[in-house]
């Protein structure tokens, strides 16, 4: 393991800013999921100060809540966050408590320092264009309507369109940056909240449980009581 910020940083002197540096994502194979919550040796900001010291200032990590679900929307988030900014229990929302995405939650969204936004789009919309371009206008709406733009964008796995800017796709990234990790977890309790929602409307479907995943018993309710006004009809199940 590195116990030095400064081994990430260095950066050979060819590169020019506008490249971007290059990357050794091979370094996390020696952070286990226990080194990567706790931050060992400034981990989880291995891709930001890369960034940083190829001359970018503003990075933002991008994720999205909700593309597997056949009821309710799909939730992107976006967040920039200071430079190793850092919180206890800050990684991948999916493997954290829904206490611990709680907590972390209020304190992002109610730092100042944090940059951060929204987009939603219902599943009419997902219908409509499809759950791939439903994620891409859910994170370009919420690029939109952030204050300040960031000028570089690390992506859970995805480049997205019309952002203009230079972006990197990380796989698993929610589990390798701290600024996706951010993302994933406004994305996941902002969706969780919508369908704790849903499920006081529609209380027959079970959505507090399940979310909207397609459980086995998400299917039985839906055999038992049709679909209601927000299951996504083109995700087709055997009912």
């Amino acid at each position: 393991m590195n116990t030095n910020l400064d081994l990430f940083e260095t950066l050979p002197r060819q590169c020019a800013p506008q490249s971007g540096p290059d990357f050794d994502e091979n370094i996390f194979d020696s952070y286990g999921k226990k080194e990567r919550i706790a931050n060992a040796d400034n981990i989880m900001h291995y891709f930001e100060s890369r960034l940083r010291a190829a001359g970018y200032r503003s990075i933002a990590g991008v994720d999205e809540a909700g593309r597997g679900p056949i009821a309710g929307p799909v939730v992107a988030a976006i967040a920039i966050l200071p430079p190793d900014y850092h919180v206890k229990g800050l990684y991948d929302s999916k493997a954290i408590t829904e206490k611990t995405r709680e907590e972390i939650f209020a304190l992002l969204t109610s730092d100042k320092s944090v940059g951060w936004a929204v987009g939603i789009v219902d599943n009419h919309e997902i219908d409509r264009i499809n759950i791939l371009q439903a994620t891409y206008k859910a994170v370009y709406q919420a690029y939109s309507s952030l204050e300040k733009r960031p000028d570089f964008i690390l992506n859970d796995a995805m480049i997205i369109p019309r952002i203009e800017i230079s972006q990197k796709k990380v796989i698993k990234g929610d589990a390798k940056s701290a600024s996706i990790a951010a993302a994933s977890i406004i994305a996941k309790v902002t969706r969780d909240a919508i369908m704790r929602d849903y499920d006081q409307k529609y209380p027959q479907y079970g959505f507090l449980n399940h979310k909207g995943y397609g459980t086995a018993a998400h299917i039985e309710s839906i055999r038992r009581h049709g679909y209601c006004e927000i299951h996504r009809r083109s995700f087709k199940i055997d009912i």
